[in-house]
């Protein structure tokens, strides 16, 4: 296929109809080369990806050759048969579907076009989504999940048999997450029901464009195809800064409340400005810092995907009506919402990946000539060097947005049964469909195989049950649904979103003959992934006590209290999204480079400068391993900078093996960027003496036998389970007027996965649970990399006192989240005291 660099830009130019000509006249604009490029070559039949900076209308150019198309069609007349929609808009959330359908009418409107645009979503009312599918609209705008419906249903191919284009907004958001794998066996469906429809794929942050480029189009067992390829270059440079600050910047932490006096005076000088955070936590808590200092009622609001939907639509709503001065917002705000208005992007905190932080500056100022504007606030010491090369990888155009992935097989199976309901299938036909999908290219057949096997007896070990029966063998060789409630059960269940439920927190106790017992006080509740990590016996701070994981039972986690001034594992609120590789190692080669460090602030520079007095700064491709008696403990800390879920999993393995050398291990406590893990021996000894090597303590053999039996005795692959099974459809979490608890889900999935250990360890839903451990919660492949790039390249620093770099993570052993300012001056106290050693 053609891409970019074969047909100049305008080349493949058809002309614009007069209507168009005239709109664009009126506003004084002139249609872009690159919207004309795309017009001609999607109109010939090409499908296409443009990857353009934001504000040089990458919207109105995936929209063209439709608008074009349909401008130029005739109306159908009375009596005339069915027309299924033209053209299907899909877009990574709700919001943003909503918001082109307001923008996409004023041109329409303005040129009395005869098309009609609709949006369907998971808020649009019953009635509406029915009457869509007996008059469907021209265009209908609408997301992964209402796709899958669509396609689910008996009436698909009458609905999509004209589609002649399906456009893809911010493509590479779209793609490498579970939704992506659904949205990608959507796309394959559809190709079937319109052979002849053209994909458009939209993005302005993209890493490897061949991928995407793959994933547009239908691949073929006998040749890789990739859809052709528009490259906008260009844009005003993003003027981008690091918030200057006379307070001290903190050493560790997430909250930047340091920061609120100077941030409320930026909004003051702007009109419209967008703060953006990582979590939703930080999102309530930065919202409540801002009203306090808010002296001057500036109108703030706040916007996150846990409040209501009607919430949601007020804030969007005054955003566009430029009645709002400050919005913060979590990542529900990152992509498309289309507000020229918006004159400043403030992030607060690192933003973890350089293409997060171009999405985020994108959402100010939305005009391709004039320079967004953005500030960043670093929470901590470590965050203003990340939040550094963030900046640099901007001005370089540097991109790290993650791969597309090898396709979920619980999507797969979910899916194959969306199939089912649509009409009985041939297993040959839907493999051969399935493989054209990017995402599932490489699937084996005997794969393909065992997951229609699951879908129609629930696997070996289940097939005795009737209710796993969701699909049967017709005698014409076809696979069909068992029932009508099997498709009313799909289609209340179907997606990839399963929200990680929160566990109360128990305190019992021991009876005499040593089992728990029932009842007692209850704590609080905790998000269920920090329980993940523990094993009965570790030790943990919450609600201010030192307690004894006992067990995890139905929806609550049972502890104990511990006599102990050790936490294992203490409860940490930090960033939700992982340290890009590429910060990661550009954060590494800052702490190795002089000419680098030069450029930070003068607080950051002096710490770094005393680490390399007391110690030593770790070098690009070394791992920095330091160690140092404090009271009656030892402390080991390694530099990963590898992101907090590779060093959790590091953490669990080292202190194993730390235990079986008699270092005697009490626990550990990660970050993005180190480890620190502390004992009752003196571990800088056994190194010095031989008794630790740590060549042995660092070798890769660790990911095998010791990560197995961590995994065996820990909750992680339970709770990793019951994720797969509720996407795959074994546990439905909603049935007709109810829903189950998140008790109820646990429950069944806790039943589930134990006779599957027992009966079927390589049961296929037990094969997807340990690839999405080892993916998501594990980060495998990132500590398998590093395991491998410090071999023969480890650094030790034995101390007498601990560094300056060591600081930040010492200060979250202990830390959580309690309200008051008593608990703030504590950890200050405590924080001064650490800075005070480590700077001598």
């Amino acid at each position: 296929m053609p891409t970019s660099d074969s047909i100049k830009p305008g080349e493949a130019a058809i002309p614009l109809p007069k209507p168009f000509l005239r709109w664009f006249a009126d506003k004084g604009w002139q249609p872009r080369a690159h919207q004309l490029e795309l017009l001609g070559r999607a109109r010939g039949g090409e499908s296409l990806l443009l990857i353009a900076p934001t504000g040089a209308g990458k919207t109105l150019a995936g929209f063209l050759p439709s608008l074009t198309e349909l401008a130029e069609r005739r109306r159908p007349v009375p009596g005339t048969p069915f027309t299924g929609i033209h053209t299907l808009y899909i877009s990574p959330l709700k919001a943003l579907a909503v918001d082109i359908e307001r923008n996409l009418m004023k041109p329409v409107t303005e040129m009395g076009l005869p098309i009609s645009i609709e949006n369907r979503t998971g808020d649009t009312p019953s009635g509406k989504r029915q009457r869509q599918k007996l008059n469907p609209p021209d265009i209908l705008l609408t997301t992964p999940e209402q796709l899958a419906l669509l396609i689910s249903a008996n009436d698909a191919e009458r609905f999509f048999k004209d589609l002649r284009y399906v456009i893809f907004d911010e493509l590479h958001s779209l793609v490498t997450s579970k939704r992506g794998h659904l949205l990608s066996l959507g796309l394959a469906r559809l190709r079937k029901l319109a052979p002849s429809l053209s994909t458009i794929g939209l993005s302005a942050t993209v890493a490897s464009p061949l991928d995407l480029q793959r994933w547009l189009v239908a691949q073929l067992p006998e040749a890789e195809r990739h859809a052709g390829l528009i490259t906008v270059d260009g844009g005003a440079k993003p003027n981008i800064t690091i918030l200057t600050t006379e307070e001290r910047i903190p050493w560790s932490g997430h909250s930047a409340r340091y920061a609120m006096p100077e941030l409320y005076a930026v909004l003051k000088d702007f009109q419209t400005t967008l703060i953006f955070v990582n979590t939703r936590s930080q999102a309530e808590m930065l919202f409540q810092e801002l009203w306090t200092i808010n002296d001057d009622n500036l109108p703030i609001a706040l916007h996150h995907g846990s409040l209501d939907v009607s919430q949601r639509r007020k804030v969007e709503a005054a955003m566009a009506d430029n009645k709002l001065r400050a919005v913060v917002a979590t990542s529900t705000l990152d992509l498309g919402i289309d507000w020229g208005d918006v004159d400043l992007v403030v992030h607060v905190g690192a933003p973890k990946g350089a293409s997060r932080l171009a999405q985020r500056i994108g959402r100010a100022n939305h005009r391709m000539d004039e320079p967004s504007r953005a500030i960043l606030v670093p929470a901590n010491r470590f965050e203003v060097m990340e939040c550094q090369a963030a900046l640099d990888a901007n001005y370089l155009g540097a991109q790290d947005t993650p791969p597309v992935g090898e396709g979920s097989l619980d999507v797969l199976a979910q899916h194959v049964l969306g199939m089912a309901c649509a009409a009985p299938f041939l297993a040959d036909e839907l493999y051969a469909e399935v493989v054209t999908a990017s995402p599932y290219a490489a699937l084996p057949r005997e794969t393909f195989d065992r997951i229609v096997d699951f879908v129609a007896t629930g696997g070996y070990a289940l097939k005795t049950y009737e209710r796993y029966a969701r699909i049967r063998l017709t005698k014409d060789g076809r696979w069909r649904v068992s029932n009508p409630q099997v498709i009313q059960q799909y289609r209340l269940n179907l997606g990839t979103i399963v929200e990680a439920p929160m566990l109360n927190v128990r305190l019992v106790k021991r009876n005499h003959l040593g089992s728990l017992g029932r009842g007692g006080m209850m704590l609080g509740k905790v998000e269920e992934y920090f329980f993940e990590q523990l094993s009965p016996g570790d030790t943990f701070l919450f609600s201010g006590k030192v307690l004894r994981f006992e067990a995890l039972r139905d929806n609550e986690c049972l502890v104990s209290n511990a006599f102990s001034l050790d936490p294992k594992i203490p409860a940490y609120n930090g960033g939700k999204f992982p340290l890009s590789t590429y910060l990661a190692e550009q954060v590494r080669a800052m702490l190795d480079d002089p000419e680098r460090r030069r450029g930070l602030p003068n607080q950051v520079r002096d710490w770094l400068e005393i680490q390399r007095e007391k110690s030593v700064l770790p070098k690009r491709g070394e791992l920095l391993i330091e160690t140092f008696p404090r009271g009656n403990r030892f402390f080991l800390v390694a530099y990963p900078f590898e992101g907090r879920l590779a060093h959790q999993t590091l953490g669990m393995l080292l202190t194993r093996r730390l235990e079986r050398i008699g270092a005697k291990p009490l626990g550990f406590v990660a970050t993005d960027y180190s480890l620190g893990i502390w004992g009752l021996e003196d571990m800088g000894t056994m190194i010095a003496s031989g008794r630790l090597a740590l060549a042995d303590l660092f070798d890769e053999d660790m990911l095998g036998d010791d990560l197995e039996a961590w995994l065996a005795e820990s909750w992680m692959l339970k709770r990793t389970f019951r994720t797969c099974a509720v996407i795959a459809g074994l546990i439905e979490k909603r049935h007709p007027g109810k829903e189950k608890s998140g008790r109820q889900v646990t429950v069944s999935a806790d039943l589930i996965y134990d006779v599957l250990r027992s009966h079927e360890p390589d049961h296929i839903l037990m094969q997807a649970t340990r690839q999405d451990a080892a993916a998501g919660l594990l980060d495998i492949a990132r500590l398998a990399d590093m395991l491998k790039r410090i071999r023969g390249h480890i650094t030790h620093k034995r101390l007498e006192h601990i560094s300056p770099l060591a600081v930040p993570v010492m200060l979250e052993i202990g830390r959580e989240s309690v309200a008051g300012e008593a608990h703030e001056h504590v950890l200050a106290e405590a924080a001064d005291d650490l800075i005070a050693e480590a700077m001598g």
